[in-house]
């Protein structure tokens, strides 16, 4: 029996060196990381979540067991970060540039395996 996590929780690709190397730049930049973990490691159903779409965007589930998954997983989390950081995840959600970040967001999930630190293991074309 896995032990229960605390929320709220932030669910990536543990397999993905691009994502794992993600999370420890927020866990060292960000003040109020919230929980960490890996989707290959985590009890996904008892989260809410699915192994599809954990393979294919970040999940950000909040102290209210909301999912925010991708730009929105990522904008929520900020917002709770405090300090500066809540303008960031704000400015995100913000008509006119919440399209462009999901756009970003996807661009950069669908070239992982090619941004520094990537590897071929990070490639959503085998998923």
């Amino acid at each position: 029996m896995t032990e229960p996590i605390s929320l709220p929780v932030l669910v990536f690709d543990g397999d993905c060196a691009f994502c794992s190397s993600s999370v420890r730049f927020a866990q060292r930049w960000i003040g109020r990381m919230p929980t960490v973990v890996p989707y290959q490691r985590t009890n996904l159903a008892a989260l809410g979540l699915t192994e599809a779409a954990c393979q294919v965007a970040v999940q950000y589930v909040a102290r209210d067991h909301r999912v925010h998954a991708a730009e929105d997983g990522v904008s929520a989390l900020l917002l709770a970060a405090g300090k500066g950081w809540w303008l960031l995840g704000a400015l995100m959600r913000v008509p006119g540039i919440h399209w462009p970040s999901g756009v970003a967001y996807r661009w950069v999930a669908r070239n992982r395996h090619r941004l520094p630190g990537g590897t071929t293991a990070c490639s959503l074309a085998d998923r």
